[in-house]
């Protein structure tokens, strides 16, 4: 009986930054070897791991596109590689696989097939705004997008903000980048003067920037986060 091949998961850039810049040689390696892949996208897929291996041929590649849309029926058929003894790749459109990301459904599955999972060494925008921002590393809690309506987002906010201080525990989230500049007028007016906001975006780009104080600071400090990547960091001590 032949077998399983392994799934890794392969970060990926976080931006139009150098590949090399951001990602290990154990990146470039896998890839080297992979020919099947799972992907989000499949068009900047190939232009990733181009930018990573320039020497590999794009007719080689066998994509598979897990989104939004994909069915769930389908996830067998991205993993039959795997069960044929082919090593398969897992890309994120943007940072680490898995990790606020759709890709964990596919991880899951793996698992439950008895496949091997070989998670590589990425940039997470998760993390490295938690290792920027002086908050408490040691207990945080990632929270995904806020609510769209009003109340909701209010709501959350003043939520996130009370578990931050009754369990002294860093609270994460993001908003659609379109959006973001909205929601830090939201934040400033919504959160107590005294609570600390961390703003870390284009994380590993050119552009990075990652600053952390008190509410009441940030609203004598203008930024434009526009379409931007950013993940958002609140702590009331």
């Amino acid at each position: 009986m032949k077998l399983p091949g392994k799934l890794y998961l392969i970060p990926t850039t976080m931006g139009e930054s150098d590949p090399m810049d951001v990602l290990p040689q154990t990146v470039k390696r896998s890839i080297d070897f992979i020919d099947h892949y799972i992907v989000e996208n499949e068009k900047t897929a190939r232009k990733s791991i181009k930018a990573v291996s320039p020497e590999k041929k794009q007719s080689d590649l066998i994509l598979f596109t897990l989104n939004k849309r994909t069915e769930p029926s389908e996830h067998l058929d991205f993993i039959k590689p795997l069960l044929e003894g082919k090593n398969v790749g897992l890309m994120s459109e943007a940072g680490c696989p898995g990790v606020a990301d759709p890709g964990a459904v596919i991880v899951k599955l793996a698992h439950e097939k008895g496949i091997q999972v070989v998670p590589l060494v990425g940039p997470s925008s998760i993390l490295l705004a938690m290792m920027a921002s002086g908050m408490n590393g040691q207990s945080f809690t990632f929270n995904g997008y806020l609510p769209i309506d009003k109340d909701e987002k209010k709501s959350a906010l003043k939520y996130f903000e009370k578990l931050s201080q009754e369990k002294n525990q860093s609270q994460l989230f993001i908003e659609t980048p379109y959006r973001n500049n909205k929601l830090v007028e939201d934040i400033l007016q919504i959160l107590n003067p005294s609570t600390h906001l961390c703003i870390a975006t284009d994380i590993t780009l050119p552009t990075e920037f990652i600053k952390t104080m008190r509410v009441a600071d940030w609203k004598k400090l203008k930024v434009d986060l526009h379409n931007r990547p950013t993940i958002f960091i609140i702590h009331k001590m």
